[in-house]
């Protein structure tokens, strides 16, 4: 089978029971335990593997060997032209992963495995999105071009409209909304950042969850926005500080000086 990444199967009633296991372990970020249920052998699981191995290297900056180890398998199961395109996406997404993390730099290799997918997957097919969605991080945190990024962001959009993806637009409407932000719309960014936000909890992705109402709460005034960050800070201490790059933004305020 040919693997359709971010929300995959199992995020709805009737699914493969498989899926729906996998769909489970990973929204509660633990992604080894649910790369262990799917076997290695086919294109479409060892592809599966390795994109759950690549976001666990996003979220928690670990576990980078076992995520190269199953990108390896995946391309060399890899056949037709939408594998093979859909396994350089996932080595694109690693690559960014390890230089954004300040692992190494990898922002060519990145950019070469990106680009390799965009002429393996034809406009208009369901990798496509993901494809697009990932070019936009890579223009907006390591090119800083915020204006490619959008552009990359909203075809995105449109593709995971187009093929009913709600976990990619959980995503995309997280970014605009960031974007929008940035250029002071901020109305804009809170409807982009609710959204997201709605999504993610229907859905049940409790990993992405905390991002979420970190970002919608940058947009509320108080004391909804403080009441969010303490729910963002409940469901990050429940996942054992996942993700780590939240945890700056939920540090308790430095006390202030002492006085008489």
């Amino acid at each position: 089978m040919a693997y359709t990444a971010m929300s995959g199967n199992g995020t709805t009633a009737g699914d493969d029971p498989l899926q729906t296991a996998v769909w489970r372990l990973r929204s509660r970020a633990c992604w080894a335990d649910a790369a262990a249920l799917l076997p290695p052998d086919t294109p479409g699981t060892a592809l599966q593997r390795a994109m759950l191995l690549v976001e666990r290297c996003l979220y928690t900056e670990g576990g980078w060997a076992d995520a190269e180890d199953a990108l390896r398998t995946a391309e060399a199961l890899a056949h037709t032209d939408e594998e093979r395109g859909a396994a350089a996406c996932e080595r694109g997404q690693l690559a960014y992963a390890a230089t954004l993390h300040g692992i190494r730099d990898r922002v060519d290799e990145a950019r070469a495995a990106l680009g390799r997918a965009a002429a393996l997957i034809p406009p208009g097919a369901a990798g496509r999105a993901l494809l697009d969605f990932r070019r936009g991080l890579l223009a907006e945190n390591l090119s800083r071009s915020p204006q490619a990024a959008r552009a990359a962001y909203r075809r995105a959009h449109a593709g995971a409209t187009a093929h009913t993806d709600p976990l990619l637009l959980s995503f995309t409407w997280r970014h605009l909304a960031g974007l929008a932000l940035r250029d002071g719309e901020l109305a804009e960014a809170r409807h982009g950042f609710a959204e997201s936000l709605r999504i993610r909890e229907e859905l049940g992705y409790l990993v992405g969850t905390a991002p979420a109402l970190v970002s919608l709460a940058d947009t509320e005034d108080e004391p909804a926005a403080t009441r969010l960050r303490d729910e963002a800070r409940r469901l990050f201490r429940l996942l054992g500080g996942v993700p780590t790059w939240l945890a700056a933004q939920l540090a308790p305020p430095a006390a202030g000086p002492a006085t008489a």
